[in-house]
């Protein structure tokens, strides 16, 4: 399949008590990754099926909310396409250590978006 889902991360208000919830309620592990001064990025490894992450969410006063992630063959050109058709740019594209670039968009109808190209 084109373009399927490929990561689900969670932004939130409170990192510790988000990984407590969901270490409980599922059989995730959770592996803690720095990111830099005084800040971490918490992978969730499910087993099968995509995986994701946490993080302490990035927007002050903005409340926690899940972001679900598809992957693009490039990630420029679809991030510019986006824009044309109407979606707004949050973040542009961007470097992941090395991992690969995402950017984040608003669709036309208000819903959030990742786009993530893999670094090749």
């Amino acid at each position: 399949m084109p373009n399927p889902f490929v990561h689900v991360e969670l932004n939130t208000t409170d990192l510790d008590k988000a990984k407590a919830f969901y270490g409980s309620l599922f059989e995730w592990t959770l592996e803690d990754t720095p990111m830099g001064e005084d800040s971490s990025y918490t992978m969730i490894k499910v087993g099968t099926g995509t995986g994701g992450g946490m993080m302490k969410h990035p927007m002050p006063g903005a409340s926690s909310a899940w972001l679900a992630y598809v992957v693009v063959d490039d990630i420029h050109k679809s991030t510019e396409k986006a824009r044309t058709l109407g979606a707004q740019i949050i973040k542009d594209v961007t470097e992941v250590m090395g991992m690969g670039s995402l950017s984040i968009l608003i669709d036309p109808t208000g819903a959030c978006l990742g786009l993530w190209q893999p670094k090749m």
